[in-house]
């Protein structure tokens, strides 16, 4: 069996190629002048992927990364692209969250786009501003009802959760005990209605939310609980569920924020947990790769063909990989710019 990782870098796309799952090559390397922020794997194709660039929209590749085109090229549609979401009950469906804060979807895999202008009908959102000049607010994350298309969400960085009940018109905002820097929405397949989400912990350090890192709803993101509580961590951004059984779930957790990590000598001060019963109680793993710990993992993939096979990917460009559903870790022999999200597909 033959597996790609597309790895979004903040100097283009990356895409590593492995025979066994355990020793991965690079294979092709594209867009190196935009950072890709979000990568999306058309769920029916492994070949068709789409890659968002942080300026220049969203690009596809349908020969497994070799090469790219941008559909939508002459047409008016996203720029500052941050986050994408394909329907898995209609694929040529895609969403596409960006910076500033805006939304547009594509019923045609990108080729045209439409603007969703009914975010900003929230009021709340005009007001939501971000502390670093260098970034403005935006979608960090957008989330398909898998049951129901119709029922999507929209991570907004340090503004929320979006929720639409008919498919983008009309949207309502989530912020009761959530920390309000969301940046991954996973869904429970088996029961739509349990949302969890990673967070980057301001409103934790500040002590305005019970919580720390991660949360969960059992309510369809009505209410929100705390979740990983077993550690002090307060930040996080990946957030996995395995495709074979959604109960087992990885995170990676830090102390403060990216900023802080540069001058704090244990740096990120990094872990890898796994939960084991849909994430009701979380155990650190990870131990014995050397990278975590200082550096942080961006990006957490689970192979759907061999769910023990997982792997992760460091600001650092460095990677590990486990063998057995997570349990050890060893480095990987590959190394890519600065990791900022990727993809798994299986041949």
């Amino acid at each position: 069996m033959e597996s790609r990782i597309y790895v979004g870098t903040e100097a283009g796309i990356v895409t590593l190629q492995s025979s066994d799952g355990r020793s991965w090559n690079p294979e092709s390397e594209a867009l190196q002048s935009w950072e890709v922020s979000t990568v999306a794997v058309d769920p029916g194709n492994p070949n068709r992927v789409l890659a968002g660039t942080r300026g220049d929209g969203v690009w596809l590749s349908e020969d497994c990364g070799v090469q790219w085109r941008k559909p939508s090229y002459g047409k008016p549609g996203p720029g500052k692209v941050r986050s994408l979401a394909i329907d898995r009950k209609n694929p040529r469906r895609v969403y596409a969250g960006c910076e500033p804060i805006d939304l547009f979807v594509s019923e045609d895999f990108g080729s045209t786009w439409e603007r969703l202008p009914s975010i900003w009908d929230v009021p709340y959102v005009a007001t939501v501003t971000y502390p670093v000049a260098t970034v403005e607010p935006h979608v960090r994350d957008i989330a398909i009802d898998p049951d129901d298309s119709n029922i999507l969400y929209a991570a907004l960085q340090v503004g929320y959760l979006l929720k639409s009940t008919d498919g983008g018109r009309n949207w309502t905002l989530l912020n009761k005990d959530l920390d309000c820097d969301v940046h991954t929405i996973v869904i429970d397949p088996s029961n739509p209605s349990r949302i969890t989400v990673a967070t980057g912990g301001g409103d934790s350090r500040k002590g305005n939310v019970k919580g720390r890192a991660l949360y969960a709803s059992a309510d369809g993101g009505a209410s929100w609980g705390p979740a990983a509580m077993e550690f002090a961590q307060e930040y996080s951004v990946p957030l996995v569920a395995s495709p074979t059984d959604p109960k087992v779930m990885f995170s990676a957790l830090a102390h403060g924020n990216p900023n802080q990590w540069r001058k704090n000598e244990r740096g990120a001060d990094s872990l890898l947990i796994r939960s084991q019963d849909g994430g009701a109680s979380w155990k650190s793993v990870g131990q014995g790769a050397g990278v975590l710990g200082r550096q942080y993992p961006e990006a957490i993939v689970i192979d759907r063909v061999d769910p023990n096979h997982v792997y992760a990917g460091f600001r650092s460009g460095d990677f590990i990989a486990s063998a057995d559903g997570g349990t050890t870790w060893s480095e990987v022999d590959v190394k890519t710019p600065s990791v900022t999200s990727a993809r798994i597909a299986d041949f």
